[in-house]
């Protein structure tokens, strides 16, 4: 009996889509929002790492990145934890890929779209349940008005069921195979085992394909994310546990500001000098004429 390996992971993630052209295809064709006619029908993979012009400037390197026969461009990354960050660097690794297409003396017309795909396995909106957003540059008045160039699509796969994508089906079963191939699956579901893509896919996954090295980096990689999303929760714990603190802190002192305020306006309406009410309030002389409104 096979056991299988995450495909999520960094290594399984990019063996099945960065080394096998016809997976990807199948992938981009099912999931990203094509208009009729303009599916990818050839694929040629680019370099991952995004070097910048300047040296002084910021490179990244992404999962998957590729170009297709109409010579637009896509970024395909699995992403395990979400950061409040990650839109800007999905846009910040689009915006790069864009603008350099373009050689010094060559027009813009030239530019193609950019397409940047991201497969959370994390939740990000938790006011729907919508899984699949798509982005694009759009007038806020009226939204078929486009400016083309730059897409997003992010998919949320923990909130992601079957049967709501029962009209795109082959899209349904590559992020079925995302979402429950791991090592405690003991067989490929019938679904998945039809596809022969992700069939193929499943038999990528097998722990026997690997090399013990390869399975000791398998094995880091996840080590890794358990630590990364420790210390995420860990920072968050210690963030509301601190607001708290500081909330409380803060009510204190807004209730002794009230209380001394209400100290100098009885006092002064009873006739007390200013002098007097400042050694009762602890306050200066020239505080006290400011809650008072008055001036020297």
């Amino acid at each position: 009996m096979a056991r299988y390996l995450d495909p999520k992971s960094d290594l399984t993630f990019k063996r099945i889509f960065g080394e096998h052209p016809h997976f990807l295809l199948s992938f981009l064709n099912s999931l990203m929002p094509f208009e009729e006619g303009r599916f990818i029908e050839e694929i040629q993979y680019l370099p991952a790492e995004q070097v910048p012009d300047n040296p002084g400037k910021k490179d990244s390197i992404v999962d998957v990145k590729c170009k297709d026969n109409y010579n637009r461009q896509f970024i395909v990354e699995m992403q395990m934890y979400w950061s409040p960050y990650f839109k800007n660097r999905m846009v910040f690794n689009a915006g790069k890929a864009y603008v350099r297409q373009l050689n010094k003396n060559e027009q813009y017309h030239l530019l193609q779209p950019v397409y940047s795909l991201a497969i959370l396995n994390e939740n990000f909106d938790n006011t729907t349940e919508q899984f699949y957003h798509h982005y694009q540059i759009v007038n806020r008045e009226n939204t078929d008005e486009v400016i083309p160039g730059l897409e997003f699509v992010l998919i949320e796969l923990p909130k992601f069921c079957p049967q709501s994508w029962e009209n795109r089906k082959l899209a349904a079963l590559w992020l079925r195979f995302l979402k429950e191939v791991d090592e405690t699956m003991q067989s490929l579901p019938k679904e998945l085992q039809e596809n022969a893509d992700i069939s193929q896919a499943a038999e990528i996954c097998e722990e026997s394909a690997f090399t013990p090295a390869e399975l000791a980096a398998y094995d880091t990689y996840w080590d890794a994310v358990r630590r990364e999303k420790s210390a995420i929760f860990d920072a968050l714990i210690e963030g509301e546990v601190k607001g708290r603190a500081e909330g409380r802190a803060e009510g204190e002192v807004k209730g002794k500001a009230q209380k001394t305020k209400q100290v100098v306006f009885n006092s002064h309406r009873n006739g007390i000098p200013v002098e007097t009410i400042a050694l009762i309030a602890d306050l200066t002389v020239e505080q006290v004429h400011k809650i008072l409104n008055l001036s020297l």
